[in-house]
């Protein structure tokens, strides 16, 4: 029993540095008013997230790229970006299979989705 609280344990531990990396490191000690021991404590630590990162529509068999009302060919088109055009991308999430890809970019103000196989992104992209 106490082996299974102890993985358990570790299980969670594990699976919160995985979720919150930054909390796990500790950067200062504090130590208490009226105790013996120290007390780990971490400074708040802010990200500057991107809203949107930018990509350039690449297709090559076509002048335009369809935009999607959702991650698919099976969404209707509601609009197209012409090729060369650069777009800027709020996100990333998986939906139907293009040429062997699964990804697909949200744009910014619920203007659709694209396939990641027609754009070429400058810098990392954060999932949906």
């Amino acid at each position: 029993m106490i082996r299974r609280i102890l993985r358990n344990g570790l299980v969670a531990a594990i699976a919160a540095v995985a979720v919150f990396p930054v909390t796990a490191v500790a950067a200062t000690t504090t130590p208490a008013p009226h105790a013996r021991h120290h007390v780990v404590t971490t400074p708040a630590v802010h990200h500057h997230v991107a809203r949107h990162t930018w990509g350039r529509v690449t297709t090559h068999h076509s002048p335009r790229l369809n935009v999607r009302s959702g991650p698919g060919t099976g969404y209707r088109v509601v609009g197209t970006r012409p090729t060369g055009r650069m777009l800027p991308i709020v996100c990333k999430t998986y939906g139907s299979n293009v040429f062997g890809n699964h990804r697909w970019y949200k744009l910014p103000h619920h203007e659709g989705y694209v396939s990641t196989h027609y754009v070429h992104n400058r810098s990392a992209v954060r999932w949906c």
